[in-house]
């Protein structure tokens, strides 16, 4: 059974009042980095899985891209993407990303924002990818980093005045399955190592152009004082690659 928390009312009523779902992608704390990451997108054919509201699927057009495809599992992300959404050349698609199937080389862009560590096997994932991109396209995505999914508390230690004192890291090298929690919400999170990541990566044939690890933008630092913070650990990890052009 595929994960599809943003279909309980409760999680995605939450969910809909966090910063980067009102505000988008200016409010999303590594999109300063990740957007960096992207390749140009004028006349290029996209995909988006995991797509949530349509972000990135409609700044791919602000971009000139030639179309947009957005994959997501909840019928409530969807519906909020097409509300939001008046192009006809996005089309959004209502299915887990692990059941995507396309054509081989139908894209030139894949991406993907903070969905694949609720997924099982990245190995599967990178493997789809492949075979839908075209010779020299880019899959570029971001995930929680693994130091951050590490432990199932996900969360810093405090001292008795509730201060923060550090963030643990335990169980780093044991792989799989995190029950946590996520706006006062069970989710199941599936923890990787770094290497993993690097790993599958090359061994599907991706070439790794970049890796970043999240730190917050000067503005925000200026505008959320509490995110000094991010600092001190990163919370997420962004990857850029490419398909071998042969």
């Amino acid at each position: 059974m595929k994960q599809n928390k943003y279909d309980d009312p409760n999680f995605f009523s939450a969910y809909k009042q966090m910063p980067r779902s009102v505000k988008g992608l200016e409010a999303a704390g590594e999109w300063h980095i990740l957007k960096e990451l992207l390749p140009n997108l004028k006349d290029k054919n996209v995909l988006d899985l995991g797509c949530g509201f349509g972000w990135h699927c409609r700044y791919a057009r602000d971009q000139q891209a030639s179309s947009v495809i957005g994959v997501d599992i909840s019928k409530n992300m969807l519906k909020k993407a097409r509300e939001m959404t008046n192009d006809p050349l996005i089309s959004y698609i209502k299915a887990p990303i692990e059941d995507i199937s396309f054509p081989n080389s139908q894209f030139d862009v894949v991406i993907s924002s903070l969905a694949f560590h609720y997924i099982k096997s990245f190995k599967s994932i990178c493997k789809k990818v492949y075979d839908c991109l075209k010779p020299g396209g880019s899959f570029v995505f971001s995930v929680e980093h693994p130091i951050f999914t590490s432990r199932n508390e996900q969360d810093w230690y405090y001292d008795e005045q509730g201060n923060r004192l550090h963030w643990p890291v335990d169980n780093y090298q044991i792989e799989g399955v995190r029950e946590t929690t996520f706006l006062n919400e069970n989710v199941t999170k599936y923890h990787r190592t770094i290497s993993t990541y690097i790993n599958d990566l090359i061994n599907t044939g991706f070439i790794i152009s970049t890796v970043k690890e999240s730190v917050p933008s000067d503005e925000m630092l200026k505008s959320i004082p509490e995110m000094k913070d991010e600092n001190r650990r990163p919370m997420f990890l962004m990857i850029s690659t490419e398909k071998k052009n042969s």
